[in-house]
């Protein structure tokens, strides 16, 4: 029987990545998306077309009520979730704490942290057996400027990245009993259309060759196999887990 995954922010980059990759591997899968419903349409019809079933939902994750219509969405169109992918996140133009908006601060951290949270809650109540489900797993997306701070940079998305790890083990604690795996992946310079929507859009490959030491950037289908393995039975003796995937940075 094909496992039923839920991936946020899945129209593009490691979302995408990650929603085909496990189409492929025998999940049927609900892409979610805010804005950019030809992305995860596309998605979705390319899950289909390999055997799965897919279906594309809007929600703003970090919308407590839209969080909630989104998991009532996917269990009626594909049944009982048995993953989840918190992947939906952003980043605001290059810039300094001091410079930072109140604005700004609270919709990074209203996507990065409070949709990870919202979503998780959706995903428990189903998946934990404290609430008679079957167990699951829950993967949250990292970012190795948890540990760098990206100073000049994006200091607010750091922060919330490392909210997201303190979140990971918290969160796993609390479910290693009940059935639910969770886990993180921490992405490193990772070559997707989000560093365009940071104002710098060859960043990763100017970057990669530069501060990695593997010498270059990673693509988001080695993020997508992180994740894949983390949500597989293969890794069903891991939990709490912050998976560095960073070419050694």
């Amino acid at each position: 029987m094909r496992k039923i995954m839920l991936v946020t922010g899945g129209s593009a980059g490691i979302g995408a990545a990650t929603a085909l990759m496990a189409g492929k591997r025998g999940y049927d899968v609900a892409v979610n998306y805010n804005s950019d419903r030809q992305g995860a349409e596309t998605v979705a019809e390319t899950v289909r077309a390999a055997g799965g079933r897919a279906v594309a939902v809007q929600a703003d994750v970090s919308d407590h009520g839209a969080v909630a219509a989104m998991f009532e969405m996917v269990d009626a169109e594909l049944g009982p979730l048995d993953v989840l992918v918190n992947n939906a996140g952003m980043v605001a133009p290059l810039t300094c704490v001091e410079d930072i908006s109140p604005d700004r601060l609270a919709r990074i951290l209203g996507v990065n942290v409070n949709g990870s949270f919202y979503c998780a809650q959706q995903a428990v109540r189903r998946m934990s057996a404290k609430y008679g489900g079957k167990g699951g797993s829950i993967i949250n997306i990292s970012s190795a400027a948890a540990t760098l701070g990206a100073p000049n940079q994006y200091v607010d998305y750091a922060a919330a990245k490392g909210a997201i790890d303190s979140f990971t083990i918290g969160l796993s604690l609390e479910q290693a009993a009940h059935g639910v795996r969770v886990n993180a992946v921490r992405p490193g310079i990772i070559d997707t259309p989000l560093h365009g929507k940071g104002g710098e859009p060859d960043r990763a490959k100017q970057l990669g060759p530069k501060v990695v030491p593997m010498q270059r950037a990673g693509s988001a289908e080695e993020i997508a196999e992180a994740i894949i393995w983390l949500a597989s039975d293969a890794a069903s003796y891991v939990t709490g887990e912050i998976m560095k995937v960073t070419g050694g940075r």
